[in-house]
């Protein structure tokens, strides 16, 4: 929520966010494998979540970047998958890969990846030829903002921005929490199976990790014919400047919606002694495929009505998310305790119920909602109103 909406900041671009907050991530990782007491553990995991947060929010904004519109949605499956594919060997192993491939990332980033930026690369090309010709006629519009804005004023509008899509738009409320109850299911998932198959089928500690392949079968599956689908079906949609309308995105999620609540059912009822272990793994395998097709349709939604602040409305999700990715997995081990894997499973699957309206109606009611906002600008065309929605939209901003 802070690191995201500065680099949107034409004057800071996304860059000078990106590079140095991972360096300090990458440091935070070597205290937090080696961490002797759980006061150490803690303080690093904060400076290492802290800072590693623009990779979530701010990553997503370069994909956005590198992508055309009509190609977001393929750029945007590869971390989701990557959320699936999890093996645990010892905590600390875990903290070790993160340092490896993190410091990797880095190296790349540093030497190959340019700044994405379309307003920073404006403002530093203006401010270049500027230098070079001594001719203060060149300007671009992030440069007379930054003229007559106070340089104080323009950080606390950025940092305000994300609070104020949150709080002011129920579509990105509503879909930030479901996406966010999705999320923490997922972790459920990877709590649960192993416990489960212990418990059930007392599968060994080396073995209870086969529990997981359902789920990163599912993404596997469904990924081709997600990508067949929106290479027929959404992609003509858009217009030639690279507008559609955001409830197009919203098909994939209506299906997605039916399968986590069934996933549910499925994994409850037939985990049992009785029935054969591969059983339930199925049916976590169409949680992962509803999980995946809400997930990328409500970040391409939410992409779609603020193509001007991705970085920001993204941000907003991450919080939503990671906060129930961090909480749920807390209570997991006492609820399957007491209500074991059926009573649990279908507590959480009345839970998921409830969500499952929620795409329909916004897709249904979406173009209803009338209103004015100063956020929702038509790609390349800032200032003109790309829709207009929700009577409690930022009015001012």
């Amino acid at each position: 929520m802070v690191w995201s909406p500065l680099s949107e900041v034409p004057q800071i671009g996304r860059n000078s966010i990106y590079i140095p907050a991972l360096v300090v991530f990458i440091l935070a990782q070597v205290p937090t494998a080696l961490a002797t007491n759980i006061g150490m553990l803690l303080g690093f995991r904060f400076v290492a979540g802290f800072f590693g947060s623009p990779i979530l929010g701010s990553g997503d904004g370069v994909l956005m970047d590198l992508y055309a519109p009509r190609k977001h949605t393929y750029a945007m499956a590869s971390p989701i998958i990557g959320g699936f594919a999890v093996q645990v060997k010892g905590w600390t192993w875990a903290i070790w890969i993160i340092c490896w491939f993190s410091a990797f990332t880095l190296i790349v980033l540093v030497f190959f990846l340019p700044e994405t930026s379309a307003d920073n690369i404006l403002y530093r090309r203006t401010m270049r030829l500027r230098r070079a010709t001594g001719d203060l006629g060149f300007v671009c519009e992030a440069q007379l903002k930054a003229d007559n804005t106070p340089g104080v004023e323009v950080l606390k509008a950025h940092l305000i921005r994300p609070f104020t899509l949150v709080l002011t738009d129920p579509t990105v409320f509503f879909l930030n929490l479901y996406s966010a109850f999705t999320y923490g299911l997922m972790y459920i998932w990877f709590e649960s199976l192993p416990q489960a198959y212990m418990q059930v089928y007392h599968f060994d500690i080396g073995t209870q990790s086969l529990a997981l392949l359902g789920l990163i079968v599912g993404v596997l599956v469904t990924i081709p014919p997600f990508f067949i689908y929106y290479r027929i079906r959404i992609e003509p949609k858009y217009d030639r400047n690279g507008n559609i309308k955001p409830e197009k995105h919203l098909h994939p999620a209506m299906v997605g919606c039916l399968f986590i609540p069934a996933s549910l059912v499925w994994f409850g009822w037939t985990a049992k002694p009785s029935i054969h272990w591969a059983i339930p793994i199925v049916g976590s395998a169409f949680f992962s495929a509803g999980a995946l097709l809400l997930y990328i349709s409500i970040l391409n939604y939410l992409a779609e009505s603020y193509p001007d602040h991705i970085a920001s409305v993204f941000a907003g999700n991450e919080l939503f998310t990671s906060m129930c990715g961090a909480t749920f997995p807390l209570f997991i081990p006492s609820m399957y305790y007491k209500f074991d894997v059926l009573g649990s499973s279908m507590i959480l699957a009345i839970l998921a119920v409830a969500f499952v309206p929620l795409p329909y109606v916004i897709y249904m009611v979406g173009i209803l909602f009338f209103c004015t906002t100063r956020f929702k600008l038509t790609r390349g065309q800032r200032g003109s109103k790309l829709r207009k929605r929700s009577s409690y939209a930022a009015k001012g901003w």
